[in-house]
C-alpha cells in the first residue's frame, strides 16, 4: 500500500512538473525594448543603417528580416524597436523587433 501511494505521488509530481514547464512563456523582450528614430540611409540583405537627428549612425544587423522593414525605403524616417545594445562604433548585439514609418 505504501509503495502504491508513493508511486502515485511521484507520478503526480512528474505530471505537475510537465504541466508547469509547458505553459505559456512570458515575453520579456517588449519590456526591455528600446527605440531609435531616424532616417534610413541604407538597406541590405542582412542589415540596415539609420541616422538619427543628432547625426549618429546606427547599423542594425539581422538574420530574419524584421517586421516592417520591407515597407520602408531609403530616405524614410522610421522608428526602430529593438532589444540589446546599439552603438555607433560596436556591432549591433540584439534583435530588431520592428521597423515602422515615423508619423
Amino acid at each position: 500500500m505504501k509503495k502504491k501511494l508513493l508511486c502515485m505521488w511521484i507520478v503526480f509530481a512528474v505530471c505537475m512538473g510537465f504541466m508547469t514547464g509547458c505553459g505559456p512563456k512570458k515575453d520579456n523582450s517588449i519590456k526591455d525594448a528600446s527605440q531609435v528614430i531616424g532616417e534610413v540611409e541604407q538597406v541590405k540583405e542582412f542589415m540596415f543603417i539609420v541616422n538619427d537627428d543628432s547625426g549618429a549612425s546606427y547599423a542594425f544587423s539581422f538574420t530574419e528580416k524584421p517586421e516592417g522593414l520591407s515597407e520602408v525605403s531609403v530616405g524614410d524616417t522610421v522608428v526602430v524597436t529593438y532589444t540589446g545594445v546599439v552603438s555607433e562604433i560596436d556591432p549591433f548585439k540584439g534583435e530588431v523587433l520592428s521597423v515602422k514609418k515615423y508619423e
